[in-house]
């Protein structure tokens, strides 16, 4: 999800912020991504067609996400195994490590998908309610009411709101 937040509208700036190699470096740091990693133009324009895949399939329903899905996992040419590496437990990889890394986030985020529709939860897949933002979110709530992608837009939209509700109280 962080991938597809850092498309314009969706992003804390507003603006497209994977634009540059040294923004996916950055995008990337945090975690421990193994593999191969280009650090090229290449590299970058292929995540970026990664992020708008996953932006794409996060608003679809549940049968055509199934066709993209699957279309996503063959592409890739995926192949579940279990791996341990540095700190991590085993956990999935769905590619090879030498798979390029747009390959690898494409394969990673079909395998997040098949889950999400297995459970027949693709209604928790949302994009942000706040009106000048297109940021995506996972509800995880217990009752299913989570609204906003961060704090940030929910005190945004509540401050709105509020001056809205005080200015008519006042007349």
């Amino acid at each position: 999800m962080l991938l597809a937040n850092t498309a314009p509208g969706a992003s804390r700036s507003g603006t497209d912020e994977l634009t540059t190699v040294e923004q996916l470096d950055a995008l990337l740091a945090p975690f421990s991504f193994t593999g191969r990693i280009d650090h090229d133009e290449a590299e970058l324009q292929g995540v970026r067609q990664t992020r708008d895949l996953v932006r794409e399939v996060w608003n679809m329903d549940r049968d055509d996400a199934v066709t993209a899905v699957n279309r996503m996992l063959r592409e890739a040419k995926a192949l579940p195994s279990l791996v341990r590496h540095g700190t991590l437990d085993w956990h999935l990889h769905a590619t090879s490590p030498d798979a390029p890394l747009a390959e690898r986030l494409v394969a990673e985020a079909a395998m997040a998908f098949v889950d999400v529709i297995r459970m027949d939860e693709m209604d928790r897949l949302r994009e942000c309610a706040a009106p000048d933002c297109t940021g995506l979110l996972v509800d995880l709530s217990r009752n299913g009411s989570k609204r906003f992608c961060s704090v940030r837009c929910s005190n945004r939209v509540n401050m709105v709101a509020h001056r809205a509700r005080t200015s008519a109280e006042r007349g």
